[in-house]
């Protein structure tokens, strides 16, 4: 492992759970447990403690989640973005025009973005909007440490790319972070440094989009998240999730 990944990497990645069909969409809740989507079977996995418990049925095809301030559970669905009520019951928030939605972020001035074949801005006020059609595939959605600018994978064009964000919540002043293989989900942590789930591992890049070197996982990964206070990561790999200890926090939230 090169040098500088060593300084925010402490280990290597562990099996925390294994035996899914498709594992995708980790979030570790504040009260203490990690969220994840088992795609084909469409169901959401709670694993808490060491033990697994199937915390919805019937998902929709449910893959990436996250929560926002409230601790509600948003979820990018077939043909949908919903959130989960406190009292369990579902509230689409975007549908119109939807295909597959593929992951979501919760900004701390409560607009929502999320990826479907194009990136989608939900504004604080509850508009569904086309946030840019500069992605050609757009995946994984991450905020900034000062939640100033958006990353977005885009597995056609096999890149990061970033974009500020305005006032409003759009996005402008688009530019290519860093070019990888087949990228997915990914997180950014409180030094700015970019952590993305890709081809061969987790591709970790400083803020100024240098490679610092690659975390090798088992099995292919889709995503990653924060764990317990946004330290350590967890990473949803095809049919496992894995942890790997991590010297730097990452970015909150929700």
């Amino acid at each position: 492992m090169p040098a500088d990944l060593q300084k925010l990497v402490t280990g290597v990645p562990q099996k925390v759970v294994g035996g899914f069909a498709f594992t995708q969409g980790p979030v570790f809740s504040r009260i203490g447990y990690l969220l994840f989507s088992d795609i084909p079977p469409k169901r959401i996995m709670k694993w808490s403690k060491g033990s697994v418990t199937v915390f919805r049925e019937n998902s929709n095809g449910a893959s990436g989640l996250t929560f926002d301030h409230q601790g509600r559970l948003l979820a990018c669905e077939t043909g949908r973005v919903t959130r989960t009520e406190k009292d369990g019951k579902i509230t689409t928030l975007a549908a119109k025009g939807l295909h597959n939605p593929n992951d979501v972020v919760y900004s701390i001035d409560g607009s929502i973005y999320f990826s479907d074949l194009l990136l989608y801005q939900i504004t604080r006020k509850g508009d569904v909007r086309v946030a840019t059609e500069e992605c050609q595939g757009p995946r994984g959605v991450a905020l900034s440490p000062n939640q100033q600018k958006l990353y977005v994978t885009d597995n056609h064009a096999q890149n990061v790319r970033v974009f500020d964000i305005a006032g409003d919540g759009g996005l402008q002043k688009s530019r290519i972070f860093a070019g990888l293989k087949a990228p997915d989900g990914l997180k950014t942590d409180e030094a700015g440094n970019v952590w993305v789930a890709a081809a061969d591992g987790i591709w970790v890049f400083d803020a100024a989009g240098e490679h610092l070197g690659t975390i090798p996982t088992p099995e292919p990964p889709s995503n990653c998240c924060w764990g317990e206070g946004f330290r350590n990561l967890y990473i949803t790999a095809r049919t496992s999730v894995y942890k790997v200890q991590t010297s730097v926090p990452g970015t909150r939230t929700f």
